[in-house]
Parts: structure tokens; sequence; C-alpha cells
């Protein structure tokens, strides 16, 4: 996309979760970097012995690594170590947002919580890990999106509001109750939020993405579980990439997305119901 015909030129963008080398987040910070935003980045400011090997291997520090590829593209870029399931380090992570980048035109609610132990039966989910996954998934998405709306309509120019949910807000699938839960209430909280906040000329919409070959993934990554799900369910042959979603947040926040709005967009490469034959 190229710039000029965005009209993302100049914008302020805020992305969360956005430290990753192998991810969604990191390409949609490049994504809207090259389509002319200003960025800024958040991550939980994961400790260096948790890094994948790849990432150790390639002297990756998190945010500030991204932050270095977005000031290659020209832009500015301003990396911020914070947690979104808290509403205080939201309102502080806003604050300087504001002073630094002068403001927020754009964002990408792409914090998620870890794969874990909720990928159970709900009878046997423990309430810890109930309210883990929720604190970020749903309350993340909450609060980042309600400062970011309050000042997007005092200052008066519009602006997007992209929440990453999942195929499996569609899907329903057993053992992923917590999970499901949380990503069916991000669309539900997008299409309201759209509704509330259209009149402003601020847009919201969901991106759904299906399998995506990232770092959380790597305990599944090309075994034979992921590899079958692949051929058994995904017309297009392959697992999606962060580009690939990436492209679409882009799309949106543009001008080529004007009258998108309230929407639940799957990017899954036409993830079926029914297995193929």
């Amino acid at each position: 996309m190229s710039i000029g015909l965005t009209g993302l030129e100049g914008k302020i963008a805020l992305v969360t979760g956005a430290g990753r080398m192998r991810s969604i987040g990191r390409p949609i910070a490049v994504a809207l970097a090259k389509a002319g935003c200003h960025v800024a980045l958040t991550g939980t400011g994961r400790p260096p012995e948790r890094y994948p090997e790849d990432e150790q291997a390639a002297d990756w520090r998190d945010i500030e690594s991204v932050a270095e590829e977005i000031r290659a593209l020209g832009r500015r870029a301003l990396a911020v170590v914070s947690d979104v399931s808290k509403a205080d380090a939201v309102e502080a992570l806003l604050a300087r947002v504001s002073a630094e980048l002068g403001g927020v035109d754009v964002l990408a609610n792409n914090a998620g919580s870890s794969r874990g132990s909720d990928r159970v039966p709900i009878v046997d989910l423990g309430i810890e890990e109930w309210h883990r996954v929720i604190a970020t998934n749903l309350h993340g998405t909450f609060y980042m999106s309600r400062a970011c709306a309050q000042r997007m309509v005092a200052q008066g120019r519009g602006g997007s509001i992209v929440n990453i949910s999942s195929l499996y807000a569609r899907l329903l699938s057993a053992e992923t109750g917590v999970y499901t839960a949380s990503k069916l209430a991000v669309n539900a909280l997008s299409t309201v939020m759209a509704a509330e906040l259209g009149p402003h000329g601020i847009r919201v919409n969901a991106v759904c993405p299906g399998m995506i070959d990232t770092s959380r993934h790597d305990d599944i990554r090309h075994g034979e579980l992921w590899e079958g799900i692949v051929k058994t369910f995904v017309p297009l042959g392959r697992a999606g990439t962060g580009e690939d979603i990436a492209n679409m947040v882009a799309f949106l926040c543009s001008d080529q997305g004007a009258w998108i709005t309230g929407q639940h967009i799957y990017i899954d490469g036409g993830h079926n119901f029914t297995p193929r034959r």
C-alpha cells in the first residue's frame, strides 16, 4: 500500500503486543509505518531467557528491535513496556503517547494471553486461568479501546480501532472455553463501539486470524497435528503469516477502508468446518 493513497501519512498508531519477532503485532506495526504512520509499540517486557531460540540467536530486544525497524523506515517510534490488563497502566501509556507523539489516530489491539493451561474442558478450568485470559484478551481490549476512543473523540479528527480476535470465535471448539468466550466478547465490543463512535468518524472492526505461523505456536508448529489441520481444513493449503493479518489491518485503517466498520473479518485461508477430501 503506497504512501499518499492511504490517508495515514503522519498519523499516530498504537500497536499492543508488538514485541515478538515471529508474530502478528510486529508485522502490523511495520505495515502501519510503511503506510505512513508514526508508531507507539507496547509489550510486557519479557525477560530474554523466555525468548524463543531464533530470537536469542538474532540478539532480539523485544519492542526495541521493532522500534528500530520502524525508525529505519523514516518514521518515529516509541517503545513502552506496559500491561494492557491494568487500567492505570493503560492510562499512563496513553498519556505518554499523547505527550511524545501528539495523540492517537489508530489503535491495533493485538496483545493476547499466552497459551497455557486454559486449553482444557470448562469443568477442569482453574478460576485463576479464567481470570488470566479474560484480563488480557477482554479487559485489556476494553481498557485500550476506551482510553484511545476518548482521545480520538476529543481530538476531533476521527480514527480507526482494529481489535485482533480469532477464528475460535466462529469455531467454538471444545477445550477453548475461556479463550473463545473472550474473543466472542471482543467481537461484540467491536460492533457496539462501531455504532457508538461512528458519528465521530471513528471506525471499529475485529480481525479474526485463523492458523498463523508465529512463535506462540512453536509447541505444535510443523508437527503432525499442525500439518494435519492445515491439510484437512484450510483450502489454501498453508498456515497464515503475520503479514497476512497486517495487510488487512493496514487496509482497514486506511482511506481504502473508510466505509468499513462494525465488522468481524476472518483471515483464515478459507478455514472450513468440513474436512477436505
